[in-house]
């Protein structure tokens, strides 16, 4: 009788009941839903980016995939050996780092295919940053390699690869896709599966740590090269020009900075209430999001 007169979202009680946790995964749940970055560039750039990225040449699509992975590789490589690592809790700069991008990105406005060797490579250890920044002001050990590999997990937020689905979306189908292979090369490299839902793996030794840390690289770069091509493409635009360079470095890295804000505290709740009731939680109030 209750259920008929309204509509009763399924929560795990214990996360209801501490309202700041269950405004923070409402905040959750906001910013990994929010539209995609590739609808936000389009909106930029006035028209769909199907077509521009379409006509770019196959070896120019290429390249910039090859540029991608390297620069994600030297951006997990630097952005997080540089930081203070040791204060869990730390508040974030985010407007410092939008700067920092944006800066950048007028190199790569101006300069095209050429420029991007060497642009993208300091904007994505910008991002990287930004998103490291995030995790430990969201409690989260930077000497913690899951801490790592998790902000790895946020470039693929970003864009879908080639053979997604493109019916289903969302941030735990994507997470879905990581985990996927973050098992797999567990399976591979040190020959047991991934703890848990969510694919953390513990005790890796110095060795086997770089083998996946490139593993995992080369997977992510996959979807957040889609991405890249597509900011190529709009940058191509001729009545965009350096200008927005600047503006798509900024859309690119406050984006992310969202996903990372979204991603940590989920991941915080995670570790609190457990993997699959923050999961079942956070998809009923993904429900309240359009398609």
């Amino acid at each position: 009788m209750i259920g008929a007169m309204h509509e009763v979202i399924p929560m795990p009680a214990d996360i209801r009941a501490d309202a700041r946790d269950w405004a923070d995964l409402q905040r959750a749940v906001a910013l990994l839903e929010a539209p995609t970055l590739t609808a936000k560039m389009a909106n930029l750039v006035g028209s769909p980016l199907e077509f521009a990225v379409r006509k770019l040449p196959a070896a120019v699509s290429a390249r910039i995939h090859s540029v991608t992975e390297a620069a994600l590789y030297k951006a997990t490589q630097t952005a997080l050996w540089s930081m203070d690592r040791q204060q869990p809790g730390k508040s974030a700069s985010p407007r410092l780092h939008k700067l920092a991008a944006a800066a950048s990105g007028a190199l790569g406005g101006l300069g095209g295919l050429p420029a991007l060797a060497v642009e993208l490579p300091l904007s994505t250890t910008i991002i990287m940053r930004a998103v490291a920044d995030i995790a430990r002001s969201e409690g989260f050990d930077l000497n913690d390699f899951a801490t790592r590999q998790a902000c790895l997990e946020v470039f693929a937020l970003g864009g879908n690869s080639g053979q997604d689905d493109a019916s289903e979306t969302g941030y735990y189908l994507a997470r879905g896709f990581t985990s996927e292979v973050m098992r797999h090369l567990s399976a591979e490299l040190v020959g047991t599966a991934a703890s848990g839902s969510h694919g953390l793996v513990l005790g890796l030794a110095p060795k086997e740590a770089g083998k996946w840390l490139a593993k995992v690289v080369e997977k992510v770069a996959a979807r957040f090269g889609v991405v890249v091509t597509e900011k190529f493409a709009a940058q191509a635009v001729p009545i965009i020009g350096a200008v927005a360079g600047a503006t798509l470095n900024t859309m690119f890295t406050d984006y992310y900075q969202d996903m990372a804000r979204g991603h940590f505290i989920v991941k915080r709740l995670e570790q609190k209430y457990g993997f699959e009731p923050v999961r079942l939680a956070y998809g009923a109030l993904a429900k309240r999001f359009p398609a």
